[in-house]
């Protein structure tokens, strides 16, 4: 039901959620800070991926940065369809990299999928943004990411918090470049990747939401680009 007041009315409670805006502002302005201060891991294994150029190294993914941003997009090797919440992530992705390397960041996708199935997705989505394949690697399961039947089940997944599931799970890591050598500086999971997605910040400020609770699971109503009706 509509719940409809007068304006003064309805600023004295905008006023007072403002107060809880600017809380969560700060609080998420100290939670960045913390983010940046976490220690940092060097990167001892030389991992290998497989580019439209060639094999690259996890140094060259950096494309000439010193940090390094990797979205672990969900496509497993012989999959008919990439993953529908993953494209939903990785739509904003072309657009974001126009400003990202201004402040001395890489933004690339990495997923277990051999390359040529990798530019057959890219191609039918139009994407444009770096997309490399890991197959043949450790990366994946190194940075939590893709767990084995044996491991399905057992709390794996962020940072030993949830049950795995056998396959891919999303996840984005941070990485930073000091001359050679390469450190792990951050990942996040679950709903840790929810900052990251456009729609969902713009769908938060609507009357309705995200409008998920009726739904047999939160993303239900999601689909591919190209298969909406």
């Amino acid at each position: 039901m509509i719940q409809e007041v007068p304006r003064a009315e309805w600023l004295k409670a905008r006023l007072a959620l403002m107060e809880k805006e600017k809380a969560l502002t700060r609080m998420r302005d100290d939670i960045a800070a913390a983010r940046r201060a976490l220690p940092r891991v060097r990167i001892e294994k030389d991992y290998v991926f497989d580019a439209p150029s060639g094999p690259k190294n996890l140094a060259d993914l950096f494309d000439g940065k010193t940090q390094l941003i990797i979205y672990h997009f969900m496509l497993a090797p012989g999959a008919a369809n990439p993953c529908p919440s993953c494209s939903f992530w990785s739509e904003q992705y072309d657009a974001l990299r126009v400003h990202l390397p201004h402040r001395d960041v890489n933004l690339i996708c990495v997923s277990r999928a051999p390359l040529a199935e990798i530019e057959t997705v890219r191609a039918r989505m139009g994407w444009r943004f770096p997309w490399v394949s890991s197959h043949g690697s450790d990366f994946n399961q190194d940075f939590g990411v893709t767990f084995t039947e044996a491991q399905a089940g057992q709390a794996l997944y962020n940072f030993n918090t949830q049950a795995a599931r056998a396959g891919e799970s999303p996840g984005v890591s941070v990485f930073a470049r000091d001359g050679e050598a390469v450190f792990h500086t951050y990942s996040a999971f679950a709903r840790g990747l929810d900052a990251l997605n456009g729609v969902y910040q713009l769908l938060d400020l609507t009357p309705k939401g995200r409008d998920e609770a009726g739904l047999a699971w939160p993303m239900a109503w999601l689909k591919l680009k190209d298969q909406y009706g």
